[in-house]
């Protein structure tokens, strides 16, 4: 039964003071039989009142405001979370058997909005390339099995070249992104053969022997409905089965409904974003006091702007290649 602790920092940077910070974070972790959630603080710069709320999808939200003037804002989450395993699925059913019994989902609450098909200019190559993929004798646990392979091989993990705002048309041509990207793609190669993919958001943890993409940061991957089993997580960034390693969060139909800090303000337009995990199995965690940091840590900076990411990543290939041919 591994047992994680987590500082999950976010914090907010200002050019002037702004006010009546309004803002809504999903930070509190999952509870059921495979997750326990032992302790869970939450501090907030200037001690705001939080009120909590389950959303449509089950998942639990906070919201506060901070009304008086600041030019920075921190929101220090400190979880201690005990996992266990959770049994694969088994391949004991008919696979025809399993496709009628999906079938049978279409228009039953809740898997109606985890079956929805968004519409992209690569729709049409994208819905050859899953039949292509997609044998007739297959299960549905083998089929998102497959294009969770899929998408670990033919998408490249690279930081940077996209946004939460980046639209599928961009990720599809880009071929290249972070694990948000990745599990977009896979839920959506899901929908399109009938099986019900949602969008989970969490963390990866793993111990100091094994590297993952992912670490140090949010991780998201997908969650596939398979008939007489349930809902099996499936990390496309690094083309495995998300069990008692990954940490949920939240799910829903895609990052929107599970980001977990989101807010408006009023004051200058211009900020800065900074984002700082911290996974171990120790007690070497980041003390925070009120929302404010007591330790010198290493924040990220996230991008919130939307840009031209295929330009991006297509200026990043050219000087690649220059720097190879000099």
């Amino acid at each position: 039964m591994p047992e994680f602790k987590i500082q999950h920092i976010t914090k907010y940077t200002y050019p002037g003071p702004v006010r009546d910070s309004a803002n809504q974070i999903i930070l509190y972790p999952i509870q059921d039989e495979y997750q326990d959630v032992v302790k869970h603080e939450i501090h907030i710069t200037g001690d705001p009142v939080i009120d909590t709320y389950t959303d449509y999808y089950g998942n639990q939200v906070g919201s506060f405001t901070y009304s008086v003037p600041h030019n920075s804002m921190i929101i220090s989450s400190k979880l201690l979370v005990n996992t266990h395993p959770k049994p694969l699925p088994g391949n004991d059913i008919f696979p025809a058997h399993q496709w009628d019994d999906l079938k049978r989902l279409q228009y039953m609450v809740p898997y109606i909005d985890f079956l929805k098909q968004e519409y992209f200019d690569g729709f049409s190559e994208l819905m050859e390339l899953v039949q292509a993929e997609k044998s007739k004798d297959d299960t549905p646990y083998q089929v998102a099995l497959r294009f969770c392979r899929y998408v670990y091989d033919n998408f490249k993990y690279i930081k940077g070249v996209t946004t939460v705002e980046t639209t599928l048309d961009e990720i599809w041509k880009l071929k290249a992104g972070v694990c948000q990207d990745f599990a977009h793609i896979l839920t959506l190669m899901l929908r399109l053969v009938g099986i019900p993919a949602r969008y989970v958001s969490g963390y990866i943890c793993t111990n100091r022997s094994t590297a993952m993409r992912g670490e140090g940061a949010t991780h998201a991957w997908a969650e596939a409905y398979i008939p007489d089993y349930g809902w099996l997580g499936i990390d496309p960034t690094n083309n495995c089965i998300a069990n008692d390693t990954h940490i949920r969060l939240a799910v829903g139909r895609n990052f929107l409904d599970c980001s977990p800090v989101k807010g408006v303000f009023k004051g200058a337009s211009e900020h800065l974003l900074e984002v700082a995990v911290s996974v171990g199995e120790d007690d070497t965690m980041l003390s925070t006091h009120h929302g404010e940091t007591s330790e010198v840590i290493e924040f990220k900076p996230v991008n919130e702007a939307a840009k031209n990411s295929y330009q991006r990543y297509m200026e990043m290939m050219l000087q690649q290649q220059q720097q190879q041919q000099q």
